[in-house]
C-alpha cells in the first residue's frame, strides 16, 4: 500500500451519531437525529438537502461552533468532547478552514495580507507566511493580484482569495457553506475548479454544503440530510 493510500484511509472529520435540538416554544425541535459522516484527506463531500434540514447546524457542529446534544466529533484525529473552550478555539484555528457564501475578506488589506493575517495569528514567521500566501494565491490563479485589495477584485477572484485564506494554516478539514452560491454559473465553475485543485493538492478533507446539484455531482461523494439523518446520495 502506498503512502497516499495510507493517508486516504485516515479519517480527518468524523461525526458519529450526532443529535441536536433547539427550543421551540414549550417544546424542542429535533434537527439532527443520529447523523453520522466520515471525510478523508483529499476527499470532497457534498452535503445536500432541503432548506431547514439541518445542513448549517451540522456544519456548525463539525466546525466546533456548536456542541451536539449527543454524539461525538473528531477533527484531525482528535476527539473534541472533553476539550475546554480555549482548546476548542485553538483546534478550530489550527485544524479547520471555513469558506462562506460571502467572502468576508478584510477590505483594507491586500489579497496577500488577507492570507498573512491568520498565519501570523498562529505565530508563523512572516517570511514563511508570505511564502505560503504566495504559493496559495498561485494555486488559485491570482499570483498577479497579490497586492490588490478586495474592492479591486471581481467577485470570483474575491472568493478564490477566501478559499486560499481558508487553507492558509494548513488545516485538516475545510468546511464550505454554499461557496459558489453568490456567483454566476460561469464564475462558479471557475471557482469550483480552483477549490477542487487546492483541496486535492493540500489533501484537505472537505465538507461542502451546496444547493447546486450539478456542482455536487462533480465532487467525490454526495450525502443527503433528510429528517435529521444522513444518507448516501
Amino acid at each position: 500500500m502506498s503512502d497516499q493510500d495510507v493517508m486516504n484511509d485516515q479519517v480527518m472529520l468524523r461525526l458519529n451519531d450526532i443529535e441536536k435540538s433547539f427550543p421551540q416554544g414549550k417544546t424542542r425541535l429535533q434537527v439532527l437525529k443520529g447523523a453520522s459522516l466520515d471525510v478523508r484527506p483529499g476527499e470532497m463531500v457534498a452535503l445536500v438537502g432541503p432548506s431547514g434540514s439541518g445542513k448549517s447546524t451540522l456544519l456548525n457542529i463539525a466546525g466546533l461552533l456548536e456542541n451536539p446534544d449527543r454524539g461525538t466529533v473528531m477533527v484531525g484525529g482528535q476527539h473534541t468532547a472533553r476539550l475546554k473552550s480555549g482548546e476548542r478555539a485553538r483546534l478550530r484555528r489550527n485544524e479547520i478552514g471555513f469558506v462562506f457564501q460571502f467572502h468576508r475578506l478584510l477590505p483594507e488589506f491586500s489579497a496577500r495580507e488577507n492570507l498573512l493575517i491568520p498565519q501570523m495569528l498562529a505565530d508563523l514567521p512572516r517570511g514563511e507566511a508570505t511564502d505560503r500566501a504566495d504559493q496559495l494565491l498561485a494555486m488559485v490563479g491570482l499570483a498577479d493580484r497579490a497586492h490588490h485589495r478586495p474592492g479591486q477584485l471581481s467577485g470570483g477572484e474575491q472568493q478564490r482569495v477566501a478559499i486560499a485564506r481558508a487553507v492558509s494554516n494548513a488545516p485538516s478539514v475545510l468546511l464550505a457553506d454554499e461557496p459558489t452560491g453568490n456567483l454566476d454559473p460561469e464564475t462558479a465553475d471557475e471557482v469550483f475548479r480552483h477549490l477542487r485543485q487546492i483541496i486535492k493538492t493540500t489533501q484537505t478533507a472537505a465538507l461542502i454544503v451546496t444547493h447546486n446539484t450539478e456542482l455536487a455531482k462533480l465532487m467525490d461523494r454526495v450525502v443527503t440530510i433528510r429528517g435529521g439523518e444522513i444518507t448516501q446520495g
